[in-house]
């Protein structure tokens, strides 16, 4: 049986491509990694899911992910949502999840400055709110992984429109400590089919349970990282 087919972008900046494209083929994809020039709208075709690995695309000198939703936008147009649209799946993780916020493919969001003003890395408890998500079956509803940003607040166009979000299923994700003030301390968000996820954390920092900051961690086989992986391969192997 074919294996799932992942592409990641790659823009300059991006700086956490190798350690997802990593986690990814542990979990069984066969990957590709492309700078954003060598992408063009004819070669999404081979892949079913779409990755935007964290970093700091462009920096983030304007905000973060503006300038890549721009160079997307120009060099692919409507490509990216006619794939999602199509069937296809998208993952979008910290800088990841602020383009894929930007370019429209996830519900109306900002991710602003953090409520401290200050970079923060650290570990956070995550409670797993979309229990049907494809990229979270494998995850139990409560588990934790590394963050790290500055601009990680989420904030929704209107202040009751995040409680919305959690009572129709698109907030897939919440901290258990709301560290960076996120509006109803939402970590990630699903777009209505549940294809296109986005979220803060860093899965493809806790791929192995000696990652993590207790020597003595026994909670799972792997790290909680993996099971996200995992979950998606293991969907869009059966429905291959």
């Amino acid at each position: 049986m074919a294996r799932p087919k992942a592409l990641l972008f790659k823009f300059p900046g991006t700086n956490c491509d190798a350690e997802t494209d990593r986690a990814m083929r542990l979990a069984g994809f066969e990957t590709d990694v492309r700078p954003i020039a060598v992408v063009d709208a004819a070669s999404l075709r081979e892949y079913q899911l779409l990755v935007f690995s964290g970093g700091f695309s462009y920096g983030d000198y304007v905000m973060a992910g503006r300038l890549a939703q721009l160079e997307i936008e120009r060099r692919l147009g409507s490509a990216i949502r006619d794939f999602h649209h199509a069937g296809g799946h998208l993952l979008g993780i910290c800088n990841g999840f602020q383009i894929l916020s930007k370019i429209g493919i996830l519900p109306p969001a900002s991710l602003i400055e953090n409520v401290s003003g200050r970079f923060v890395c650290r570990w956070v408890p995550l409670h797993r709110v979309a229990k049907d998500s494809p990229f979270l079956s494998a995850l139990p509803d409560d588990f934790e992984l590394p963050v790290a940003h500055a601009e990680g607040r989420l904030v929704t166009p209107a202040p009751e429109d995040a409680e919305t979000y959690l009572h129709n299923g698109l907030a897939a994700l919440t901290y258990g400590e709301n560290f960076n003030g996120s509006s109803a301390a939402i970590a990630g968000l699903q777009d209505p089919s549940g294809r296109a996820f986005g979220l803060m954390p860093h899965p493809e920092r806790f791929i192995d349970r000696r990652q993590h900051y207790d020597r003595d961690w026994i909670a799972a086989e792997h790290g909680w990282g993996h099971y996200l992986f995992q979950s998606i391969y293991e969907r869009l192997a059966a429905s291959a």
